[in-house]
């Protein structure tokens, strides 16, 4: 049974990184951490967690939103949002600088764990090999992994046309992910390993979480949840 969300107020945390030579130094400083040789949990088991973000430029809010799907049945236990202001400028790259603090907040108010977490966007497949799902999962200890609409600055070759299929996603000759076709004949989704997970459980995870469409049910349920969540903050008091 679903909870009503709550929605929490984030301000940007203290000490957080203003400029890109202090968030790349940040980025540098952990991913050491990232923990690549653990298989994470079995994927259709347990609690999985969609996290997304939705912004209002021209207020400088953003919101968060988590969702927490039964793994077997994909329904919606739980659910959680946070508002705040932007906390870091766009650059490529460094986008997590932007998400982080919101997320972190929409994470924490879940009234239960959990459990994997699936980010719509990056992890190793990142130039610097450390993007939103590795960033996160390293901050909470959380298994995390990445799932994006696009390849980044990476190359494949497509996979063959029936769902399940894959081709690595390559910086130069380095897998850093996995383009998955999850719909028959459908422009593939690029999946890479966050945190304790592995990459080939990131994509059966994946798989089990796009039973009926391309993107996988964590995100979808968030990006509709934070883009709500968003509205209702930018509305005129």
């Amino acid at each position: 049974m679903t909870t009503d969300p709550s929605t929490t107020t984030v301000g940007v945390p203290e000490g957080w990184p203003v400029t890109e030579e202090q968030a790349r130094a940040v980025q540098e400083e952990l991913r050491g951490r990232v923990v690549l040789d653990e298989p994470g949990p079995p994927p259709g088991t347990g609690h999985v967690t969609g996290v997304d973000v939705a912004y209002d430029d021209e207020r400088d809010l953003v919101a968060a939103a988590a969702v927490v799907l039964d793994a077997a049945t994909l329904a919606v236990v739980a659910e959680a949002t946070a508002v705040g202001r932007v906390a870091f400028p766009y650059v490529p790259g460094l986008l997590a600088f932007r998400e982080i603090p919101a997320v972190l907040a929409a994470l924490d108010a879940l009234p239960r764990p959990p459990g994997l977490v699936v980010c719509d966007g990056y992890g190793l497949a990142h130039p610097r090999r450390f993007g939103l799902a590795s960033h996160l999962g390293v901050l909470t200890g959380l298994p995390t992994i990445g799932v994006a609409k696009n390849p980044f600055t990476f190359t494949y070759a497509e996979p063959d046309a029936p769902r399940g299929s894959t081709s690595p996603l390559l910086a130069g000759t380095e897998e850093v992910g996995r383009a998955l076709r999850t719909r028959d004949a459908v422009k593939p989704v690029f999946v890479s390993v966050g945190h304790r997970v592995g990459l080939g459980d990131a994509c059966a995870h994946t798989l089990a979480l796009t039973p009926a469409h391309r993107l996988p049910e964590t995100t979808r349920r968030a990006d509709a949840l934070c883009r709500t969540a968003l509205r209702a903050a930018s509305r005129p008091a």
